[in-house]
């Protein structure tokens, strides 16, 4: 089911807005340790099939994969994350920016399909006053159950934080 150029509009406004929202105060390894075990408790809980990934500067904090996955999900993983720290967006905002503009990611960039996929699922992690040091991803649904997934457990993991 393909978008109309408004539907695609109102969730580019969304998707911006949400990584408006979920910033973080910091993002070490005590962080990512804590918020993957949230995302693979969350996803276990709901039985679903994902890998998750936690990264900061390239290196991997967190990987958990869970009954279901397959080898290929940790190459979407890797592909959506080289999309956020391209352009420190979320991968499916990347995406569905191609898609309004009636392209596709592919056809717009010119960048390698093995190396990169602006799909749903990985997401950045933008520490304030500092900017996109990493991302959160997940792998196994479709994109935007993927997306809304890791932003669904962000907003649980900040408001936590925020609370004290």
């Amino acid at each position: 089911m393909s978008q109309t150029q408004d539907e695609a509009a109102a969730l580019i406004t969304e998707l911006a807005a949400q990584e408006d929202e979920l910033r973080f105060p910091r993002f070490d390894e005590d962080v990512a340790w804590t918020l993957g075990v949230r995302l693979t408790e969350a996803a276990r809980a709901g039985r679903l099939p994902v890998v998750v990934s936690l990264r900061r500067n390239g290196q991997r904090l967190f990987h958990a994969a869970l009954p279901g996955t397959a080898p290929d999900n940790d190459g979407w993983i890797d592909r959506k994350s080289r999309v956020v720290d391209r352009f420190s967006k979320s991968s499916y905002r990347v995406g569905t920016e191609c898609r309004a503009r009636g392209s596709t990611f592919e056809q717009t960039f010119r960048l390698d399909a093995d190396t990169y996929a602006a799909h749903g699922g990985a997401f950045p992690v933008h520490v304030v006053g500092v900017g996109v040091v990493g991302t959160v991803a997940v792998s196994g649904l479709p994109q935007a159950e993927d997306h809304a997934f890791v932003v669904e457990q962000l907003r649980h993991y900040l408001a936590t934080v925020a609370e004290g």
